[in-house]
């Protein structure tokens, strides 16, 4: 039998597609992931600091973290990582590439083809023009959660968050044109350091209160919720926060493909994120008084502004996450007549999904800006974040559902099963956060019904024509 190493293609050819993967891998951690990779920052905080505190108690640290853990579980490995990522379209992901999809099935002859065609399309253009909504409040709610922690080590710059938030933002729409391959090298090892810090922070906390783990046992999430229905409900709002940044994930897919977004997910980002989960819950039953900032008090205090220089690094990467999906929305938006013809510069030549549009870019800078000086903190931001993020991954999950019932046949009854419980779980999550409606939640519902109107307008108007 002929050696490999008789062969120099055989043996160079797969370290090549190694060395490519790994590159890709690294360049999703910085892009892919750093939307959900900073939910740390301000999840666990709102729950027991938010406009629905609860009180510090071992059963509900318990439960509200048991509810973390389970939710990203079914939501983000189950719903996404494992299923969702299934359906592209020609490589690209998102709810409008999750629409041509469908479109493939859904289209047909006879009135009940038109009608779920009908039904398949409107849901997905409103969960797009959603995600436009939550691609501005992201940038806006990351950077300040990470720039407020100058507030925790130095009271005194207390004044000067606002400011420098601005500044930050403006000079991270300013290197979009490089492209997200470009930025993702950049991001990428800034995003592998910050998850090596999440980890190792969590894990210094929980070796010392170590019965923190208990909280993976999904009775304190079972006992949390028939104990304090009323708490319980309240707080999904909180515990939803930790999953932004999932429906940013899909979308994101045709940046860098399927493969780079699994190894990332599950070889570090989660891991990371519920080992410092878990370290701000083992913090908080030390020291209540940590609730004010759990994160930040995770560090020893000589190293308090490192990590907020290095949060706020990793916060301006949680903002590429949404937009390059908003990118890649929009590309999609105008393929399929719901937008007009817009200029697109492809910024790789090996990578087409990569793609940076100069005027959406522009313009969603400035709508950001508006968003810091308007609502002025991350806590106030809070409020608005969720509806948007979760009415869209309601929408996702039901088109999913179309899709698998019409092409799964054989596995209909159990993906739809699974894809029912995860509804249900959706469903509370934006109940829940739409009793802050009032407190912000406006915003991303009123963004969203103009760009449905927009796109749908536009559509029938190109019909038309």
């Amino acid at each position: 039998m002929e050696s490999r190493l008789s062969n120099p293609a055989a043996a160079v050819v797969p370290t090549t597609a190694r060395q490519r993967l790994a590159a890709l891998t690294l360049g999703a951690l910085g892009v892919v992931f750093g939307d959900i990779g900073t939910s740390p920052l301000y999840a666990f905080k709102e729950a027991f600091g938010g406009h629905h505190a609860l009180a510090v108690t071992e059963a509900h640290v318990l439960g509200v973290l048991s509810m973390i853990f389970w939710a990203i579980m079914l939501i983000v490995s189950f719903k996404y990582l494992l299923f969702v990522l299934r359906f592209d379209n020609r490589g690209e992901g998102g709810v409008l590439a999750l629409l041509a999809y469908a479109g493939r099935f859904t289209r047909g002859s006879g009135r009940g083809a038109g009608r779920l065609h009908w039904i398949a399309v409107t849901v997905a253009i409103f969960a797009a023009s959603l995600f436009f909504g939550d691609a501005v409040i992201t940038p806006a709610i990351s950077v300040l959660s990470a720039v407020e922690g100058l507030s925790v080590a130095a009271p005194a710059f207390g004044q000067w968050v606002v400011p420098l938030t601005v500044v930050i933002i403006v000079a991270l729409f300013a290197i979009q044109h490089h492209g997200t391959g470009g930025v993702g090298r950049y991001f990428g090892p800034v995003a592998l350091l910050w998850f090596g810090v999440l980890a190792w922070l969590g894990i210094a906390s929980i070796v010392q209160t170590p019965g923190i783990l208990a909280a993976l046992d999904p009775r304190h999430a079972y006992a949390f919720a028939v104990v304090s229905p009323g708490f319980a409900f309240l707080a999904l709002g909180a515990v939803f926060l930790t999953l932004t940044g999932a429906e940013a994930l899909y979308a994101d897919m045709g940046h860098f493909g399927r493969a780079p977004i699994h190894i990332g997910w599950f070889a570090l980002v989660l891991p990371a994120l519920m080992l410092n989960y878990l370290g701000q819950g083992a913090l908080v039953l030390r020291d209540p008084a940590a609730v004010k900032n759990p994160f930040y008090l995770l560090a020893p205090e000589p190293l308090l502004l490192p990590l907020v220089a290095l949060a706020t690094l990793a916060t301006v990467i949680a903002s590429q996450a949404t937009i390059s999906g908003a990118f890649s929305v929009a590309q999609q938006s105008s393929r399929l007549g719901y937008m007009p013809s817009i200029a697109i510069r492809h910024t790789s030549a090996s990578e087409r999904g990569q793609i940076y549009i100069p005027q959406m870019n522009w313009a969603m800078m400035v709508i950001v800006v508006l968003l810091v000086l308007g609502f002025g903190s991350s806590s106030n931001l809070a409020a608005a974040y969720g509806i948007a993020v979760s009415a869209t991954m309601l929408l996702e999950t039901a088109l999913v559902g179309l899709v698998a019932w019409t092409i799964l046949p054989r596995a209909r009854l159990l993906l739809l099963a699974g894809l029912l419980l995860v509804g249900l779980l959706e469903l509370l999550f934006v109940a829940s956060n739409a009793t802050k409606i009032v407190a912000g939640g406006w915003f991303p519902l009123l963004a969203g019904l103009v760009i449905f109107t927009m796109l749908s307008t536009w559509k029938r108007a190109g019909v038309v024509i």
